[in-house]
């Protein structure tokens, strides 16, 4: 996402105010229509055969979402590659390595190999070529992550997560809001799978599928309901904790991913309110300065414990700050309905 991904959502929604945010916002809503203008040109092109769609030699299923931001895809792909490893299929990750050194795994990539350590995963800009690559190793399951808007690579299955948190991206198009496209764009999903649904209401729940009803097409199609709920805390040597550890600590939290408001806020959830946090910008690689920082800030707040994303933890290869242990929550999907619709769409390919 942008630099300094919660700063550009107050912009965005909002919350920023006074001149300089105002005028901003008028300056990126001059910008908003010609950008929505070429990525309806480009769905246009798609829908009618005007631009080449590759078919990969394995069945692929795609999940991606609408917005920039996370939205929780990590948690749904492991879940993914675990149901297909339990029917003993081979599937693969295939993946466009966004902002990865050469030679290096991606910030997703890094943490899907946490929760899935047997499952490869190709990277590759034009992911075409890592499909080949992945079923010339043998898979015969393709898991297109991040793909909704990347249509060059055809799906058997196309997965679209949006977060109940914030679905919409503020009902504007990108730089004005946080949509990648027009929401009419939710008719290619196959299903769509609500995540985070915990932090809102029931009410906001159905007034999200109310709202994605009017674009998803004449046919019912699966609409699955999720929450993160984390299950343990990880340590950057593989080891876990129960989350009990947390119990009367003081926490100084810190992140760099594209929703950090959901992840402080799961925390607070699981009663364990961060003492205080440290937001960077999200895929930030962390530096000399932002260790000495967080370890500054560690004894500022008198905080027990430095707790962070999986995401993260990739990075901080450190087993402690300043004598405090530095955890990743570890998270994972929950069903709360929908299981049995998404599982007999995976059926058709499996």
């Amino acid at each position: 996402m942008l630099p300094n991904a919660e700063s550009f959502r107050r912009l965005v929604d909002g919350r920023a105010t006074g001149i300089i945010p105002t005028l901003a916002r008028t300056g990126l809503s001059a910008f908003e229509l010609p950008y929505e203008g070429l990525i309806r040109l480009r769905n246009y092109g798609y829908d009618h055969g005007m631009f080449t769609v590759s078919r990969a030699s394995a069945p692929v299923v795609s999940v991606g979402n609408i917005t920039l931001g996370g939205t929780g895809k990590p948690p749904l792909v492991a879940w993914l590659a675990n149901w297909f490893t339990t029917r003993n299929q081979k599937p693969a990750i295939i993946s466009r390595g966004y902002k990865a050194k050469e030679g290096q795994l991606s910030d997703e990539a890094a943490e899907l190999n946490i929760l899935l350590p047997t499952v490869p995963h190709f990277a590759n800009r034009q992911r075409i070529i890592a499909a080949q690559s992945a079923t010339a190793s043998g898979s015969n399951i393709l898991l297109l992550d991040d793909g909704f808007q990347h249509r060059r690579i055809d799906r058997d299955i196309n997965l679209v997560t949006i977060d109940a948190s914030d679905p919409f991206g503020c009902n504007r198009i990108f730089p004005r809001g946080l949509l990648r496209e027009p929401l009419e764009g939710l008719r290619r999903a196959d299903a769509v799978i609500l995540t985070r649904t915990d932090q809102v209401s029931v009410k906001t729940r159905d007034k999200i599928q109310k709202q994605c009803s009017h674009f998803l097409g004449p046919h019912r199609k699966p609409w699955i309901q999720t929450e993160h709920r984390p299950s343990n805390l990880r340590l950057v040597d593989g080891r876990t904790e129960p989350l009990q550890s947390l119990q009367n600590k003081r926490i100084l939290a810190i992140s760099a991913i594209g929703n950090p408001a959901a992840f402080y806020k799961t925390l607070t959830s699981l009663g364990h309110t961060p003492t205080a946090t440290l937001t960077f910008p999200d895929h930030h690689q962390y530096t000399t300065d932002d260790i000495h920082r967080i370890s500054k800030k560690t004894e500022q707040v008198r905080a027990d414990i430095v707790l962070t994303t999986l995401k993260d933890l990739v990075k901080l290869p450190f087993g402690n700050m300043r004598d405090r242990p530095l955890y990743a929550l570890e998270i994972g999907i929950h069903f709360q309905s929908g299981l049995q619709d998404l599982e007999d769409l995976l059926l058709t390919i499996s």
